[in-house]
């Protein structure tokens, strides 16, 4: 098939939806597929045999939509699939999730009395307008096919968006097993911990993100600071972030952006993430790939493919520092992790990008077949 992907930067080294298409786009150049990306920005790494089809400097999300718009017309593809960028596609799979859905979620980080002046404040910005704008042209196809990356966000693509349940599957993220994998332990696991001056005695948890109010990065440091007080002999490093917070505790260590992060996953013990909003968090995949329990939220639709108690736990509420606290005080004991880490392997073993791509190709096919009953 002629493949084509939108996206606005198609590089592995930006975040997870870039580094997600990029793997995928590779698979499908393995399977034999001619792959088009249209996108404002191609990284260092690009997959060899990738036909780039780049937009030049947009100034808004608008703009670029437009752009990528009339960069597919021109083309004469079987199939487009967009990450969330355009709005000229076949497919429509938004890595952030339902914008308005991330918007609401936001607005738990706020004082209650604040979120309705927030709500009215957002609508008088010039770039909600255009977000309005955007969200038309990709929520009103009537034979457009939503992929939500959970249930979460296909609830979200129905309440927010009016998008019809016939036109949306739900296909979870999958995860590069080999790439992420406990037997990475004994090659970087002493070395880290060496590095980062935490002894075989203590606990390291681990977290990575970006956005660290939204992923609950300060209610983490507050969880450590009050485990460490108790006596508990426990460590937190945060991966991530282009700012890093000035000062804080003994027990948080700031790493900053990481080209790999496969060492930290082998030198840790818990990952955790107590987000407010994450469509299907591919960083939760990589962790139980690595063998290690995860915490996370309800409010994370990889949550979804995990059983409370067996691969890690889950929050009701991320605000919750009590909550964050009994849930992470079983994980400190080495022998409860045992179990959970075995788990957590097999659990990423069920959701490899192998099944994640295989299962985006029987949505093409979908489209295919549906075009040529028409045509017939």
């Amino acid at each position: 098939m002629k493949i084509g992907l939108t996206i606005e930067s198609f590089d592995a080294a930006r975040g997870g939806a870039e580094q997600w298409t990029s793997q995928y786009a590779a698979w499908l150049l393995r399977a034999g597929h001619e792959v088009h990306v249209v996108a404002g920005h191609f990284g260092d790494d690009v997959p060899g045999g990738i036909v780039r089809h780049q937009v030049e400097r947009p100034r808004t999300r608008v703009d670029f939509a437009r752009s990528a718009e009339r960069t597919l017309d021109a083309l004469r593809l079987d199939v487009t699939h967009d990450m969330g960028a355009g709005w000229q596609c076949d497919v429509f799979q938004p890595h952030g999730g339902s914008r308005t859905a991330a918007f609401e979620q936001n607005l738990l980080l706020l004082p209650r009395w604040l979120r309705p002046l927030k709500r009215r404040a957002a609508r008088c910005l010039p770039r909600y307008h255009q977000f309005q704008q955007l969200l038309m042209g990709q929520y009103m196809a009537e034979d457009r096919v939503y992929i939500a990356l959970s249930q979460m966000v296909k609830r979200d693509f129905e309440r927010f968006h009016g998008v019809r349940r016939g036109q949306i599957r739900v296909v979870y993220n999958g995860v590069d097993t080999e790439r992420f994998s406990p037997q990475w332990q004994g090659r970087y696991r002493q070395v880290v911990r060496d590095e980062l001056a935490v002894r075989d005695d203590e606990t390291l948890l681990l977290i990575v993100a970006h956005n660290f109010r939204l992923k609950g990065v300060p209610g983490l440091m507050a969880a450590v600071e009050r485990l460490r007080g108790e006596g508990n002999r426990v460590k937190l490093a945060v991966v991530g972030g282009k700012r890093l917070p000035r000062g804080g505790s003994d027990g948080v260590l700031w790493i900053g952006p990481a080209a790999d992060t496969v060492p930290y996953y082998a030198a840790a013990d818990v990952y955790v993430q107590p987000t407010f909003y994450d469509p299907c968090s591919l960083v939760v995949l990589e962790a139980w790939a690595s063998g290690l329990p995860v915490v996370t939220s309800c409010f994370n639709g990889a949550a979804e493919l995990m059983t409370p108690g067996v691969e890690g736990d889950l929050l009701h509420d991320p605000g919750d520092l009590d909550e964050l606290c009994a849930v992470l005080r079983p994980l400190l004991n080495p022998a409860a992790r045992a179990s959970m880490s075995a788990a957590a392997r097999r659990l990423a073993l069920r959701h490899t990008l192998d099944r994640n791509a295989r299962e985006l190709l029987a949505v093409y096919e979908e489209i295919a077949a549906r075009r040529r009953r028409a045509a017939a």
